[in-house]
């Protein structure tokens, strides 16, 4: 759709992605920008755990939530993106220095039964659309339908979330 943008920084990787231009990209994620423009064009977009991925060369807009992550069409490509990207790297002070998860395994894992899922009561309430909000719960419906146990999960500090973000990104982004 040219009428409309696809957000975020790592917006171009999954416009690249979702147009076919590129079968795999690597976007920059601070706030949501690998997350957002995925969600936007129907790709996947993941925010790795801070360190899983080296930085070396990003040039970060806030280095403390700068990440850089995969952005593919499938969920697998996702995954096999995330392995072959991941791992320390001693150029990069940030990197975590630790065994990578299989994330490929948990890609191809069919059976979701006995899977615990915890959905963030903070996260829910007034401020989604409300077809955003019903394929939620459809898509908690079917977990639990497959097997999965939903728990409810609490975690009070997210209140502050935002108002973290909003104090950190411009301080970083200015030093």
């Amino acid at each position: 759709d040219l009428e409309r943008i696809p957000g975020g920084s790592g917006g171009g990787s999954a416009a690249a992605v979702a147009s076919f231009e590129a079968p795999l990209a690597i976007g920059t994620d601070t706030g949501g920008s690998i997350r957002q423009p995925a969600a936007v064009t129907g790709t996947v977009g993941v925010k790795p755990t801070y360190g899983a991925v080296s930085r070396y060369g990003l040039v970060a807009l806030a280095s403390s939530l700068d990440q850089a992550g995969p952005c593919a069409r499938t969920v697998m490509d996702a995954a096999l993106l995330h392995a072959a990207i991941a791992g320390h790297d001693p150029r990069d002070s940030t990197s975590i220095d630790a065994p990578v998860p299989d994330v490929v395994a948990a890609a191809r894992r069919a059976d979701v039964r006995g899977l615990r899922v915890g959905l963030v009561k903070e996260l829910s309430g007034e401020g989604y659309q409300a077809g955003v909000e019903q394929r939620f719960r459809e898509a908690v419906e079917v977990l639990e339908h497959l097997g999965a146990e939903v728990v409810e999960v609490s975690c009070p500090s997210f209140d502050y979330a935002l108002a973290a973000y909003y104090l950190i990104l411009p301080s970083e982004a200015s030093s």
